[in-house]
């Protein structure tokens, strides 16, 4: 294992953080507010991780991160009692091949939620083709070693079809429904973005599938002719963050494309409108398709954001570590702004965002509550950090 550089944190890191208020109606982004204190100090845990993509909490202090070029490693503390200094380890062996480049590579990383019995985890990666120029999003499952040095049992449970010569949107969220159900994202890989609307394929859409690999026979599509099976919804872009909300569904958010990102509650059956519907435009500008942000038998999204804040990783805050008043909201990284957006959510509405870690100047790419109820963030460069928001 190598050590890794720790980061002193001053005050001068206790952000002044910009708030935004509004009353909404559905898809209408908040407007700026005044500035409050966060009751955080971010404190550097781990640095010096290539482009890492996820973190996921699994024993006695430790952490899983992937890192795009198709690393994983372990990150955990050191000292007698679990509270020295962090440092990373070198990579798991066993990780599936992984098509590294562009925005694919090794993505999500996931612990069952019998981890303690079974040590095993769920990885989303873009898979190469074999003998060919294509990839697609796949989730694999496999055994942690007693050591944590390498993965056992290795099994691909889904590869999105078709195979697609594209490094763009790949999607690759993976939440366990709480009935022990597996949903992942699936993105329309940019040139095949009118897929989304086709059942056919597994482009654009979220599916559900166990955790052995099999379609539960409640799907929505299941017996239908021409439809995949594993289809939950469709008419999504690439949603890069997902989380089990506190209302016992699942919830996603995705890239628009210049404007448009969106937050959905993804239904069985539904159809969140993608490339038909859109609050965004073409990159450069002009209407993705024939500009409309309304239609018949198409969702409109909880939220959006124009312009877009480039949105990644996803969770509720369901302890009140940072003070009751934060409990049960939603957290999400931003790529572009890099801030982490704290947004209060009503009646399945998004009623108030306030900007945070804006000083740090870091892309979040994911962001996670551990086990000790405190929020951690990743953030995305050939520097990459373990950051946590340690109360003050």
């Amino acid at each position: 294992m190598r050590p890794i550089s720790l980061r002193a944190h001053s005050a001068a890191l206790l952000l002044a953080t910009t708030t935004v208020a509004a009353a909404l109606t559905a898809g209408l982004a908040t407007a700026p507010a005044h500035a409050q204190s966060a009751p955080f100090q971010p404190e550097v845990l781990a640095s010096g991780l290539s482009n890492p993509w996820a973190v996921a909490f699994i024993d006695n202090g430790r952490m899983l991160v992937t890192e795009r070029p198709g690393r994983l490693r372990v990150v955990e503390p050191q000292g007698p009692d679990r509270s020295g200094p962090y440092r990373i380890g070198e990579p798991i062996e066993g990780v599936p091949p992984v098509a590294a480049g562009g925005q694919g590579g090794l993505l999500d990383v996931v612990p069952d939620s019998q981890f303690a019995q079974n040590r095993r985890i769920y990885l989303c990666y873009s898979e190469p083709e074999a003998g060919g120029s294509g990839n697609s999003t796949a989730l694999a499952t496999a055994v942690l070693s007693a050591d944590a040095r390498r993965l056992e049992q290795v099994q691909v449970l889904f590869s999105q079809k078709p195979k697609v010569a594209s490094r763009q949107h790949f999607g690759c969220r993976i939440v366990e429904a709480p009935d022990g159900h597996l949903f992942l994202t699936l993105g329309d890989r940019g040139s095949r973005m009118e897929d989304a609307q086709d059942l056919g394929n597994h482009i654009g859409k979220v599916v559900r599938i166990r955790k052995d690999g099999s379609v539960p026979p409640d799907n929505p599509f299941v017996g239908r002719a021409g439809a995949q099976p594993e289809i939950w919804s469709y008419g999504h872009r690439n949603a890069q963050g997902a989380t089990w909300g506190p209302d016992n569904r699942l919830w996603l958010h995705e890239h628009g494309p210049q404007g448009g990102d969106e937050i959905n509650r993804p239904e069985a059956s539904k159809n969140y409108g993608w490339p038909v519907i859109t609050y965004g435009e073409r990159y450069g500008g002009g209407a993705v398709t024939t500009g409309i942000t309304q239609k018949a038998g198409m969702e409109q999204p909880l939220h959006q954001w124009t312009p877009s804040i480039a949105p990644s990783g996803m969770v509720f805050l369901t302890s009140d570590r940072y003070g009751a008043e934060w409990k049960n909201h939603l957290f999400v990284g931003s790529l572009k702004f890099r801030h982490l957006a704290r947004l209060e959510v009503k009646d399945g509405r998004v009623v108030r965002e306030e900007r945070l870690l804006e000083n740090l100047r870091e892309r979040i790419r994911d962001v996670r509550q551990g086990p000790d109820g405190l929020l951690y963030v990743l953030t995305d460069s050939g520097n990459g950090q373990i950051i946590r928001l340690a109360p003050r």
